[in-house]
């Protein structure tokens, strides 16, 4: 099992960046694919980006790619969501989640584990 907490959410203008934590717990936080997802206001949750176990091809949703950048540090157990180039539609709050083995789902149920969020805010 891992538990999860991300940080680094906040108040940016557009075209401001952002970088987002994830910090697991466990010692096989390795073994785990992450993925980063986003939830709006009455809106569903949507996939962002997710990075295998291997920390090899990430990949990420059409409305990120060439914007947002997601990494792995597996000695720290840590993954980090670089976000350049915000706009005002990236307002959401921002959730990592868990799962262990390579995973390619962009589904959210595909993830078991999940932490509780952090609010991020683009301003116009």
């Amino acid at each position: 099992q891992v538990q999860l907490a991300e940080s680094g959410g906040g108040l940016v203008q557009t075209g401001g960046s952002l970088r987002l934590s994830c910090a697991a717990s466990g010692r096989t936080f390795s073994a785990y694919t992450i993925g980063w997802f986003r939830q709006a206001p009455g809106k569903e949750r949507e996939f962002v980006a997710r990075i295998i176990n291997g920390g090899t091809t990430p990949y990420y949703a059409d409305s990120v790619k060439g914007r947002f950048t997601i990494s792995r540090d597996n000695a720290k157990n840590m993954v980090y969501l670089q976000m350049n180039s915000l706009k005002p539609e990236d307002t959401a709050v921002y959730y990592c989640a868990a799962r262990l083995g390579p995973v390619y789902a962009t589904r959210d149920n595909a993830y078991p584990y999940w932490g509780q969020g952090t609010q991020v805010t683009v301003s116009s």
